[in-house]
């Protein structure tokens, strides 16, 4: 049997990939309201998310704010630095 934990963590790792799908399509653009609302369902459980997970639902909420088109594909920062 899994532990309510264990079973807590598959469902994050669902919604992860599914906020993945939204910012890809751009939906925080397009549909800004279901994605912020989406967050807003993600967010609950942050203290049992990793790092990578919370980083990433940080990104997402900037590019929500900010109207930022996603683009897994950036390998420079806004101010034209090199991320790498």
């Amino acid at each position: 049997m899994k532990s309510h934990l264990m079973k807590l963590r598959e469902k994050i790792e669902l919604r992860m990939q599914i906020l993945e799908h939204m910012m890809e399509k751009n939906m925080h653009i397009h549909d800004s309201t279901t994605v912020e609302q989406y967050l807003d369902r993600l967010t609950y459980c942050w203290a049992i998310m990793s790092e990578e997970d919370r980083d990433y639902i940080q990104g997402c909420q900037f590019a929500l704010e900010e109207q930022q088109v996603w683009n897994k594909e950036v390998t420079t920062y806004p101010d034209g630095g090199d991320i790498d």
